[in-house]
């Protein structure tokens, strides 16, 4: 078994351990609602609370017993309830799945059965099978792991969005966080364009070299990308005050006015808007901004060139070269609850000199997300991809505060509707 994030001769007991480690985390996560909040909707275009309690073991017994193994799962009723989240394009569309939930000791007692199973395939099931579609590369058996992280991420959304009264700090969900340098650039350093010159950029991935992918991540293609020019840092607060100030357009869904003081709204609490931080904005906006300046969002095969590219025609794993992701190259793996100032991990820059291409913030493309050509949808989760390209998803690459380090490699990507506030994305400008 192979995974980027952990090489060649993948064990059994890491699978299981990095199962319990994502366990671990998703019930510290759910802690984070008060009591009393555990069926409120968050975020009204998304099921309540309950439903992702629920889904996250669900959809392991489904992918894994149940269509990879072949084998029963442990309540038929819960793994139809809890099978898949929603993603309608209004509030008017959205539809509950049921008027009843469960109650939270019998989610927890089914997620406790669901562990019991999942563990004791991953420690003596044929999880690694190249007969079996599903279990190539134990495909189904990382598909269910790193699901799990990444609806610790959109959990952390919908959290962000819970009034402060109905939730509590349960403390960093990370492990050890790398000390910020204190050199961040301020406001008036400026945000100057890098010249990038023609070149290749490298998309997707082999299965071959890094092991799991997602579908939308394959086959690798090549792609010839004009010389452009990006800025150094992410747009910040203070850039988009500025636009704001200028236009009168809307702030982002994170600010908020108080007798005409702008604020960041932080997870667990207000605080003076963070100039220096990155601005977390819809792509619309995003658009908006680049076109009051003369400028344009990168495409996804410009940050691929900005991020991994280098002068001397090679390319990177990561950014910063071919070692593992770790806590002094940028805001991630759950080291922080919001974004810190723009430059604050020098060591996580390109060969460029572009800083926090991973890290305090997913960065938008001008990219509809589609498939690559030759796509083919995964045999573990044929719908994973596919149901949304529909032309109205835009490519994010890099990462944000809430992305796991398993999760940060060159070939994955993200994406969301360009009017979705929610999640943590950021953006530069290119010319």
């Amino acid at each position: 078994m192979k995974h980027a994030a952990l090489g060649d001769g993948v064990t059994r007991e890491r699978l299981i351990a990095w199962y319990r480690e994502g366990r671990a985390r998703s019930e510290k996560v759910f802690r984070i609602p008060i009591a009393d909040a555990y069926y409120d909707r968050p975020i009204a275009l998304r099921n309540p609370i309950v439903f992702y309690e629920g889904h996250i073991p669900a959809f392991a017994v489904n992918t894994l017993i149940k269509l990879a193994l072949g084998q029963r799962g442990v309540d038929e009723a819960y793994e139809v309830l809890f099978a898949r989240g929603i993603d309608p394009d209004s509030e008017a569309a959205v539809k509950d799945p049921t008027d009843l939930w469960p109650r939270r000791e019998q989610v927890h007692a089914y997620g406790r059965a669901a562990d019991a199973l999942i563990e004791r395939a991953l420690c003596e099931a044929r999880i690694e099978d190249d007969d079996v579609p599903q279990l190539r590369r134990a495909e189904a058996a990382f598909a269910i792991l790193e699901h799990e992280q990444m609806h610790q991420e959109t959990l952390l959304y919908m959290f962000h969005n819970l009034p402060y009264e109905r939730k509590r700090d349960v403390g960093l969900l990370g492990g050890q966080v790398a000390e910020l340098p204190g050199n961040a650039p301020t406001r008036q350093s400026g945000n100057h364009l890098i010249s990038i010159p023609r070149g290749i950029a490298t998309l997707g991935a082999d299965p071959n070299e890094i092991g799991f992918g997602w579908d939308n991540e394959f086959p690798q293609m090549r792609v010839d990308v004009d010389a452009f020019a990006i800025q150094k840092h992410n747009v910040t607060n203070g850039d988009y005050l500025d636009f704001i100030t200028a236009t009168g357009a809307k702030p982002p869904h994170f600010w908020a006015q108080i007798h005409d003081e702008w604020y960041w709204r932080g997870m667990f609490a207000l605080a003076p808007l963070p100039l220096d931080a990155p601005v977390y904005a819809m792509h619309d906006e995003a658009t908006a901004y680049a076109k009051w300046r003369g400028l344009r969002l990168p495409t996804e095969a410009e940050y691929h060139r900005a991020a991994f590219g280098t002068p001397s025609g090679e390319e990177r794993l990561y950014p910063w070269g071919d070692a593992l992701p770790d806590a002094t190259r940028g805001n991630f793996d759950f080291a922080n609850w919001d974004p810190v100032p723009v430059g604050s991990y020098p060591s996580g820059a390109s060969a460029w000199g572009v800083h926090d291409l991973v890290g305090n913030g997913w960065e938008w493309t001008s990219t509809i997300f589609d498939g690559f050509p030759g796509f083919h949808p995964m045999p573990s989760y044929e719908l994973y991809s596919a149901d949304f390209f529909d032309g109205g998803h835009y490519v994010l690459k890099g990462a944000s505060p809430a992305t796991a380090k398993e999760l940060v490699r060159r070939s994955l990507r993200n994406w969301f509707r360009p009017n979705y506030p929610y999640v943590y994305a950021t953006f530069r400008c290119v010319s």
